[in-house]
């Protein structure tokens, strides 16, 4: 049976353009994923992303199923989940 610590994902590293590398908690990640859908016009979101409702459901979305959110020509947004202590 697999280790529960496998899956746990409470910190990531956030890679932005011409941002030096952040870590993040799971909510600063999500308030961050919320700020940035919320300034993107709807319709240059993925499709799926697209189809939800809020920008909460959106964050939460793109947190649980992707590491990358295209956020313009030449401009990158990347989030991985990390363990910071053993």
């Amino acid at each position: 049976m697999p280790n529960q610590l496998m899956y746990q994902q409470d910190d990531f590293v956030v890679l932005e353009t011409n941002q030096p590398e952040q870590f993040l908690t799971v909510t600063e990640l999500l308030t961050k994923l919320e700020k940035t859908l919320s300034q993107m016009p709807q319709e240059d979101l993925p499709l799926d992303v697209q189809k939800l409702k809020s920008v909460t459901e959106q964050a939460q979305y793109l947190l649980d199923t992707s590491c990358n959110l295209d956020v313009g020509p030449g401009e990158y947004l990347q989030w991985y989940a990390v363990r910071l202590e053993k």
